[in-house]
């Protein structure tokens, strides 16, 4: 018999369902997103910082993101079975209910969005619910029909940082969140794609199309890695035109732009698992250092 059920629960019982819940919320990639949101927040407050808002963005935030990736592990529960690297994730290893799990991950969506507009402003949920429709049911489901999902992936990827700025100032329509929207959309097609090649046999198994149709020998891969770290040079170089950093951070930016970038040409040479590796773990470094750099330069200057 269920031990929820009976009410016989121990202590190290609570901590393994805790423990379940927290992992189907997908907890690296929803502080990433939450990292994106409090940088675009900090970028928007030009006129001061708003500690207690800013609080109050980052709860709503992480509710809503951590909702948003518990419900994709819903909707991609049979396929994550299928594949090496997510085979012992809650669901597909059946430590957790799908009913549960879908409960679970709408309630963190809706008390999210909520939350946000009560206690941010309007503009700053409708972009996290912009985030969470696009990505559960434009981008989740084009995994499997083309390709193309990366780019579209992106959008989802980006719009945190939007997020971000708009819970500063309530707007959405100021150049520099764009800015930073461009830098992370960029990060991450070379991000995606990096992951694809190393994974390629995991996601060809589950029936994801994450790599260019007809492209045996990767030059369309390669394009699409390449073509993304060029247009990031003069992204990361437009927030120092517009005054909105310092030379500290475009130094730091312009440097580890030039390492991706670098990873990326070893890639697009050989086109093998061999270099996509390092490229992904590029990948995995470059946008936190230019959160960094970003931060640095706030503090600093």
């Amino acid at each position: 018999m269920n031990k929820a059920l009976t009410g016989n629960l121990t202590y190290k019982d609570v901590i393994g369902i805790i423990s379940t819940y927290y992992e189907l919320t997908k907890p690296g990639i929803t502080f990433s997103v939450l990292a994106s949101m409090l940088i675009g927040f900090l970028m928007g407050s030009a006129a001061g910082l708003d500690i207690v808002l800013m609080i109050h963005a980052a709860l709503g935030t992480y509710m809503i993101a951590a909702g948003t990736s518990a419900h994709n592990m819903f909707m991609e529960r049979d396929l994550d079975g299928l594949m090496k690297r997510t085979s012992k994730r809650p669901l597909p290893a059946y430590r957790i209910e799908p009913r549960q799990s879908f409960i679970f991950s709408m309630s963190l969506i809706f008390l999210g969005l909520v939350y946000l507009i009560s206690m941010v402003n309007i503009v700053a949920g409708l972009v996290s619910f912009a985030t969470t429709v696009i990505y559960l049911f434009a981008y989740t489901p084009l995994k499997r029909v083309s390709a193309l999902n990366v780019f579209v992936g992106a959008i989802p990827g980006a719009l945190p940082v939007v997020g971000g700025w708009a819970a500063a100032t309530g707007t959405i329509f100021e150049h520099g969140m764009w800015i930073l929207f461009g830098i992370i959309y960029c990060w991450q097609i070379p991000h995606v794609m990096s992951i694809a090649w190393v994974c390629k046999g995991d996601y060809e198994h589950a029936g994801f199309k994450m790599l260019p149709k007809n492209d045996p020998y990767g030059w369309k891969a390669a394009l699409w890695i390449i073509v993304p770290l060029l247009i990031l040079f003069p992204t990361v170089y437009k927030l120092f035109v517009m005054d909105l950093v310092s030379w500290i951070y475009l130094t730091g930016s312009l440097l580890t732009t030039l390492g991706f970038l670098y990873y990326g040409i070893r890639f697009a040479i050989d086109r093998d698992k061999l270099t996509a590796k390092p490229l992904m773990f590029a990948s995995f470094v470059y946008l936190p250092l230019i959160w960094i750099f970003i931060f640095a330069d706030w503090i600093i200057l």
